[in-house]
């Protein structure tokens, strides 16, 4: 399987993790110019969560590509989405770590 395959794979896994877990999924692959992509933005409970997924076809774990300059992009990308859209709310950076049929769901990976 392609890398990008496999990563559409991974963001479609994710999103079907968080729908069972009460999320609704607001976006998928949100891009800000010059800042960078959001795999996924949801709700659930009057938060927004911003939301990296990670994964790995080989042995390696996918939760150390979760760097701070990653993190950073990920902030600067959410900030600029609610200032878009005018969202003035609670929101969370979060990650979800898949090791093959394995979902780890990382909550305000920012602290």
């Amino acid at each position: 399987m392609t890398p990008k395959a496999y990563g559409q794979q991974s963001e479609d896994l994710a999103t079907t993790f968080l729908e069972q877990n009460g999320f609704r999924i607001i976006e998928r692959n949100y891009f800000a110019r010059k800042m960078g992509e959001i795999d996924i933005i949801a709700t659930r409970d009057d938060v927004w969560h911003f939301i990296e997924v990670k994964s790995s076809q080989t042995s390696y774990d996918a939760i150390y590509n979760i760097r701070p300059a990653k993190i950073k992009k990920v902030i600067k990308s959410s900030q600029y989405y609610m200032k878009t859209k005018g969202l003035d709310v609670v929101f969370s950076i979060d990650a979800i770590v898949i090791r093959g049929k394995e979902i780890e769901f990382l909550e305000n990976i920012t602290m």
